[in-house]
């Protein structure tokens, strides 16, 4: 076997979600067009206002979309793991975007490629351009549940339902987080979040100590989230499936 179809083998099995859906004759012809990228944590991979040079398929981790307003206050608008790619925007019109994406939990590592290569790519394969499609509807009900939640849930509910995501793109119950950067994803101030993890901590659900947290028990912090976590899961499950071309 061929040193191609052993890297093939191993996205199915461990990568990025959204190439390994691809047939295995795509991948083949599209990961030598692709570098392989180490994500650390608070690395800015898009800029506002900056023309988007390449498009990331993580393989686990998390990296969020954030609005900065003028006074330099931010907060998260979408996030991206080891379901899709990140720097969708590329692909729409001149392929520059208004908001800027970090890495927020790193994870084990990823793949980097071109955008002329991505679109030329999209012209060429029929699979990925159907995967991408359907990965943009997904990522737009994500877009607008966390709207909609924002708006209507508490600090509590949101909290839970960001602490579930990120466990399910890292594929673990452990990963670094900080007070202040989980104040800053929801929107709050950190004495907030300091008293959300301490009661969500006495009721056994999260351990936090040292900046990294625990979901402790994940059906019952599934009960404490909003129903948008369960919403957005099951439009990615039901879009993220194996294309038929």
């Amino acid at each position: 076997m061929s040193f191609e179809l052993k890297e093939v083998s191993n996205m199915q099995t461990q990568g990025n979600r959204l190439l390994a859906l691809l047939p295995e004759s795509d991948l083949v012809r599209l990961m030598p067009q692709m570098r392989p990228v180490s994500f650390a944590r608070k690395q800015i991979l898009h800029r506002a206002g900056e023309t988007i040079a390449e498009v990331y398929f993580p393989n686990g981790g998390v990296c969020s979309m954030t609005t900065v307003m003028s006074d330099g206050r931010m907060v998260e608008v979408a996030t991206i793991g080891n379901e899709g790619v990140v720097g969708i925007g590329a692909i729409f019109g001149r392929g520059t975007t208004n908001s800027e994406t970090l890495v927020q939990v790193p994870g084990t590592d990823g793949f980097a490629l071109s955008v002329q290569a991505f679109r030329a790519e999209l012209e060429q394969s029929t699979s990925l351009a159907m995967l991408v499609n359907r990965y943009v509807q997904a990522f737009l009900v994500m877009v607008l549940q966390s709207t909609a939640c924002n708006s209507l849930h508490s600090a509590e509910e949101r909290c839970a339902r960001w602490l579930l995501m990120t466990r399910d793109r890292i594929g673990g119950n452990q990963f670094p987080m900080t007070q202040e950067l989980l104040a800053v994803m929801l929107g709050v101030r950190r004495p907030t979040v300091t008293l959300i993890l301490q009661k969500l901590g006495q009721r056994g659900l999260v351990r936090y100590s040292r900046g990294r947290l625990e979901v402790a028990d994940g059906p019952e912090l599934e009960r404490v989230s909003c129903e948008c976590y369960g919403t957005v899961q099951s439009e990615f499950a039901r879009l993220l499936s194996p294309v038929q071309v």
